[in-house]
């Protein structure tokens, strides 16, 4: 499955309700983008193919399946390898966010975000994919 070339719908991954509920409003209302939540890791492996996004936002630090094992699986997956994932933690200093960025994350946003920037970041994200190509290493 190729990549879209046009930002327009996000899956956002978090254990919070209150932040997808706000990431939500917040990318649809001020981003214009069709936005599908997961509330964890397994949700997201179940439902991701057939939401079919653009592109992820992924919590990192969740219960149970933590963001760096969702997107491990992410990766594994033929049908999902190719989505590009933005993870989201309150733990952004530059050693981490090397660190993400080397295992084929397309980007580090800060938790808690600011609801009045979150969809020119996200925006910002994509224009970056689209100049430098593919971030994921099997894609």
């Amino acid at each position: 499955m190729k990549r879209s070339q046009t930002l327009k719908h996000i899956a956002c991954i978090d254990d919070d309700d209150d932040i997808l509920r706000v990431a939500e409003l917040t990318l649809e209302l001020m981003g214009g983008f069709k936005v599908t939540t997961f509330s964890s890791g397994p949700a997201a492996l179940a439902g991701l193919a057939t939401a079919s996004p653009d592109l992820v936002l992924l919590d990192v630090m969740m219960p149970k399946m933590d963001g760096i094992a969702t997107f491990g699986a992410i990766q594994e997956r033929d049908d999902l390898r190719h989505l590009p994932v933005v993870f989201l933690t309150a733990k952004i200093q530059p050693t981490e966010r090397h660190d993400y960025e080397a295992m084929g994350a397309a980007g580090v946003l800060a938790k808690p975000f600011d609801p009045t920037t979150l969809a020119a970041e996200v925006k910002g994200i994509w224009k970056t994919i689209a100049a430098d190509g593919p971030h994921a290493p099997n894609t």
